[in-house]
């Protein structure tokens, strides 16, 4: 994926079994987050950044979408535990997450395996990605974004 490309579409259930559609939010800027794991220690971090910057987001204008591969009811459990007010989609066969590209080899424990890279993609109200943040650290990342949200409202 790369600046301007139209952001692949999508349907996927949220933590409550809900299908959500990428162009339901078609004339809305979406922060659209790819984490590893639901209530690991790294997207914990990354997760309560969004949830602590949400009502900044959503005043720049911004929606915002979590993915991982894990079971809505895996995502229901983890925002309930840290009062996610955002959705949370589960892409358990990894299709999304194959179309935007963020399946990467990773050193997990010195072996190499294939899993979801930590990537936020910023989709315009056009439905064309943005920017790309890649190789993202957890800590701090939602300011990142903001910061960028306010740079391009300036």
């Amino acid at each position: 994926m790369d600046i301007n490309d139209k952001a692949p579409e999508f349907s996927l259930p949220d933590q409550d079994g809900q299908n959500v559609s990428l162009k339901s939010f078609c004339g809305k800027t979406v922060i659209l987050f790819f984490f590893p794991k639901a209530d690991t220690p790294g997207c914990t971090i990354e997760a309560c950044g969004f949830r602590d910057a949400y009502k900044k987001i959503q005043k720049a204008g911004a929606v915002v979408l979590g993915i991982s591969a894990d079971p809505p009811q895996a995502q229901k459990k983890f925002e309930t535990k840290y009062d996610l007010p955002y959705t949370l989609l589960s892409d358990t066969e990894r299709k999304v997450c194959e179309a935007y590209g963020v399946i990467k080899e990773k050193n997990m424990y010195g072996r190499m395996v294939k899993g979801i890279a930590r990537t936020t993609f910023v989709i315009g109200p056009d439905g064309k990605i943005e920017h790309i943040f890649n190789n993202v650290k957890a800590d701090g990342h939602a300011e990142q974004v903001l910061e960028y949200l306010k740079a391009e409202a300036a």
